[in-house]
């Protein structure tokens, strides 16, 4: 017998006992009232045959459990009710527990497989922690009653934990609730009359009940705060309400919300304020791409009606201007000025000596919480060759002083492409290696293809599906795995960007040293709150990610600062549901959501709308008419999931899209929505119309075209004429 039939088999089974549960009304024996009402009439039977009661209550509520009908409650109370508190509880712990084991197996035996392979990527987390510490998580699931008891075996029975392990952690984490309802129900058996509902040991037993989750939270924490803690003395008075280590986005933005509410802080950072985005990434990027954009509008200039245009740049001095302009913005991050809003702000290598201390240029500061906020560095692969060959990454890249003539870039990422295009625009021959099938591989294939097809245009060498094996003697060899076969060659260059991706800075500051938990990946482990797994140090940004993002930095650093000054009193979750991306190649290429390859691969039904921009009467008008707004709206409805814009302006006009997916509304609102023109904004507008006109009623614009012939006409249409006019 295949396992499919069986698995037919047993579906009917369960599902013919299911049924009979509910068609003949079983649920009335399972209610307070049916049990109170009989109590007696149990007791006398329990009293004359107390073995075969005893089996059946056992049978009974292992069933019950089992297959998941409602009644679990009213049998544990009736358990303390006929059997008292010993007994009762013995029979309730271990029936409730196999009928867990054996709802966990049902749901492993129908249902892992498929769900899984359909909506792995949504139970990643669960299987990420039972992979971690899964005795530890199926514990505090047990301990913690938020979600139903059936809802946890169904679900875990979908994970990887193993049997022996959910049975025995089940049976141990179940322990306090079930003496708990099994109290109660000795209590619920002496109920004579309504005044004894008001007894105190009633009452004592209901209060446990509801302050049961509290109780065992707080014992939870408290033996977590204990075990992480241990070995470290904490300071009976503090300097600082928060010190925090990295003067980047996160932890600028950490330090203002924390001042600006008058809390004691002080921000500590090694190199230069302002992290690595106004020093080395978004800022000098884009100002080097606005001047190789005025470059190459200059040698379009035919397009824009003026023959020719003449122009002379020495590339030193376009460097020269990247940094004029990071100058201009670092008042904005500036000492000066977070010193002045109330930051202590401390130049130096900071080094977390215990939780609550931090040693800085020799002296020990104290603190009530921690923000790490280190952010991440460029990762360079340990490629043959490439320590002695003439390559920089994004950090050293502006310190270059002549535009190379020949220049490779390792990687199809922002980076990569922007630094790619800008290179090329200005005069450098360039090369991109990017080892993947595609570049921009977050975003879908259509979106990639667009930007692939435009560097291609302006003579950029994309070598996609090419891997780099080894630099030697001014020249990089790339391999491309074509089947049976390798191809292999050699580019000259005389620099190679490095931009393959970023790793976390977690060394260096005493971190790891004092046991802060590091991912598999090299970020900075962190729960929902972004605390790591010492509950008064938070991390914020690229050293925690998950995304690499200035913006997100930012977005994190409040619930670092929130959750760290106030958490005792209420803390919040971090929401990633509206992340934005922008890559500022030309043209731009802006995100917000979910694109297709994620609502795919989450089995998620969508409808596509896109518009093109070259039917953009402003678009037009710039001779910027290519591009388009690619929408992603849940069937059947015009709730975004996601929007992908290309073209000019695409991180500007993506705004209106972030706005609607934070608050709530959707195409429809759009549609409505005044826009002025002639603008690139009124793509969004479009994009909305075309979404309504695929979804127009064509019945009753088939009977308003009958209407309006007839008030042409003075008489109703016959169907006949209707047929010949429309003909």
């Amino acid at each position: 017998m295949t396992k499919t039939i069986i698995k037919i088999i047993a579906a009917v089974l369960t599902a013919s006992i299911v049924m009979a549960f509910f068609n003949f009304d079983a649920q009335q024996y399972l209610t307070l009232s049916y049990l109170k009402e009989n109590l007696n009439d149990f007791q006398s039977l329990l009293n004359s045959r107390p073995t075969l009661v005893s089996s059946a209550f056992f049978f009974i509520y292992i069933i019950t459990v089992a297959f998941s009908v409602p009644g679990a409650t009213i049998l544990t109370l009736a358990g303390g009710a006929l059997f008292g508190t010993l007994l009762g509880f013995t029979l309730v712990s271990f029936a409730s527990t196999i009928g867990a084991t054996l709802a966990f197996l049902a749901s492993r035996f129908f249902l892992n497989d498929f769900v899984q392979k359909r909506f792995g990527n949504k139970i990643k987390t669960i299987n990420e922690g039972i992979e971690k510490n899964g005795a530890t998580y199926l514990l505090s699931l047990r301990l913690l009653p938020v979600f139903p008891f059936f809802l946890i075996n169904l679900v875990m029975g979908l994970t990887r934990i193993k049997t022996w392990k959910f049975f025995l952690f089940s049976q141990i984490g179940m322990i306090p609730g079930t003496l708990v309802y099994v109290n109660a129900g000795t209590q619920l058996s002496k109920i004579e009359s309504p005044k004894d509902i008001l007894s105190p040991q009633l009452i004592i037993s209901f209060a446990l009940l509801g302050l049961f989750p509290l109780i065992v939270t707080y014992i939870k924490n408290l033996i977590h705060r204990r075990k992480v803690y241990k070995g470290f003395k904490r300071p009976k008075q503090y300097d600082y309400n928060m010190i925090v280590i990295g003067a980047g986005s996160g932890g600028l933005v950490t330090s203002y919300i924390a001042t600006t509410v008058n809390a004691k802080v002080a921000l500590i950072e090694k190199h230069k304020m302002g992290g690595d985005c106004l020093n080395t990434g978004c800022v000098p990027s884009k100002a080097i791409i606005k001047s190789a954009k005025l470059v190459h509008s200059m040698n379009n200039s035919q397009k824009y009606g003026i023959k020719k245009a003449e122009y002379e740049f020495d590339f030193e001095q376009v460097m020269g201007r990247v940094h004029d302009i990071i100058e201009k913005i670092e008042p904005h991050d500036s000492i000066e000025r977070y010193t002045k809003l109330g930051v202590d702000c401390i130049t130096g290598t900071a080094k977390i000596i215990s939780p609550w201390e931090v040693e800085v240029n020799g002296k020990i500061l104290t603190t009530k919480n921690i923000t790490i906020a280190t952010g991440a560095s460029p990762f360079v692969p340990p490629i043959p060759g490439i320590k002695e060959a003439n390559t920089v990454t994004s950090e050293n890249l502006w310190q270059l002083k002549s535009l190379p003539k020949e220049l490779v870039v390792l990687g199809g990422g922002p980076i990569g492409l922007e630094m790619a295009q800008s290179f090329a625009r200005l005069g450098s021959k360039v090369t991109l290696v990017e080892m993947g099938p595609r570049v921009m591989t977050v975003e879908d294939h259509d979106i990639s293809h667009i930007i692939e097809e435009r560097l291609k245009k302006e003579g950029v060498n994309l070598l996609t599906g090419h891997k780099a094996t080894e630099f030697k003697e001014g020249k990089l060899l790339v391999v491309c795995d074509k089947g049976s076969q390798k191809e292999e060659k050699w580019i000259p260059f005389d620099v190679a960007l490095v931009a393959v991706g970023r790793k976390a800075n977690i060394e260096g500051f005493g971190a790891k040293e004092i046991g802060v938990e590091i991912r598999k990946n090299g970020t900075i482990e962190a729960n929902d709150y972004l605390q790591t797994n010492f509950p008064n140090i938070y991390v914020c940004g690229d050293v925690t990610g998950p995304y690499q993002l200035t913006h997100t930095a930012a977005h994190q650093a409040w619930f670092c600062a929130v959750n760290g000054l106030f958490g005792r009193f209420k803390k919040f979750r971090v929401d990633y549901s509206v992340i934005p991306w922008v890559t500022y190649t030309d043209p731009e290429v802006a995100t917000v959501g979910r694109n297709e390859i994620a609502l795919k691969k989450d089995g998620v039904k969508y409808d596509v709308t896109t518009y093109g921009i070259d039917d953009l009467d402003r678009a037009i008008a710039d001779s910027e008419n290519y591009g388009v707004v690619k929408v992603l709206t849940a069937k059947g409805s015009d709730k975004i999931l996601g929007a992908t814009i290309v073209g000019q302006h695409a991180s500007d006009l993506l705004l209106e899209f972030i706005a609607a997916m934070k608050h709530g509304f959707g195409l429809e609102a759009i549609l409505g929505t005044i826009h002025p023109y002639p603008t690139m904004g009124e793509a969004n507008k479009y994009a909305a119309g075309m979404w309504k006109k695929a979804r127009k009623p064509e019945k009753v614009l088939h009977h308003l075209r009958k209407f309006h012939r007839w008030e042409r006409n003075g008489t109703p249409d016959s169907q006949n004429s209707l047929n010949k006019q429309d003909a």
